[in-house]
């Protein structure tokens, strides 16, 4: 029967997960699959398992209650093998990369950071700061009819509002870095600036939430969306 695999942890971590509730329209229960010094937490299945809410939710479940306790490798969700001796022999074979990399992640967790910006502000910062812009901008207005003008002040706007927005973006992750062990910053989406994760040991968890808090105080023009501590996602 085909296991759907959830995370890879030390064989002595605790793997409190007999309360817990597998992926699948009829779920079965979670059991480990061992191999040598790791072990695999999976969940018998006999079907294809879809991204539903339901599965994702039972699948971050697993993951919490095995951070709660101890290192995790997490899957990412809709990962499956199609028996035990597979998962074993994945174990087997990878097993000292496993083990380096629950070392490297012991005692941290993942945060995320996500920040958008007001775009009107910034444009009027821009006008405000660029004689450039502001000067073609004037001449918009007071009814000049040069088709090239409404192309060159888009262009000059454009280039100022990347640049800006990478800087800002580079100085908010930079302000974030002396409280992470690594990080991972990814292009963002959505209209978004920034899009980083952090993995924040959990000693420095209180000096980073104050950190998180100042830069929302400091950057009104920015809105921040802070996530975590989840499973090391990103870092596996």
């Amino acid at each position: 029967m085909a296991l759907y695999v959830y995370s890879i942890i030390a064989a002595d971590h605790p793997a409190r997960i007999d309360t817990l509730t597998g992926v699948g329209a009829e779920p079965s229960a979670l059991r480990l699959v061992h191999a040598g010094s790791l072990s695999a937490v999976v969940s018998d299945i006999d079907h294809e398992v879809r991204a539903k809410r339901r599965d994702l939710t039972a699948h971050q479940e697993v993951q919490e209650q095995l951070m709660a306790d101890g290192t995790v490798l997490p899957m990412q969700f809709g990962y499956v093998a199609p028996d035990d001796p597979t998962v074993k022999e994945a174990l087997q074979q990878g097993e000292r990369a496993y083990l380096d990399a629950l070392e490297r992640l012991k005692g941290a967790a993942e945060y995320h950071v996500r920040a958008s910006q007001d775009e009107e502000e910034l444009l009027r910062e821009i006008l405000g700061e660029s004689a450039e812009a502001r000067q073609l901008n004037d001449r918009i207005r007071a009814g000049d009819a040069d088709p090239r003008l409404p192309l060159q002040l888009g262009e000059l706007i454009a280039v100022e509002v990347r640049d800006r927005q990478e800087a800002l973006a580079a100085g908010l992750v930079q302000a974030l870095l002396p409280f992470a062990r690594e990080h991972a910053v990814r292009p963002p989406a959505d209209g978004d600036i920034l899009n980083v994760s952090l993995l924040v040991p959990d000693d420095q968890k209180g000096r980073f939430l104050d950190a998180e808090g100042g830069l929302a105080r400091q950057v009104s023009s920015v809105d921040f969306r802070f996530t975590g501590p989840l499973p090391p996602y990103s870092f596996v």
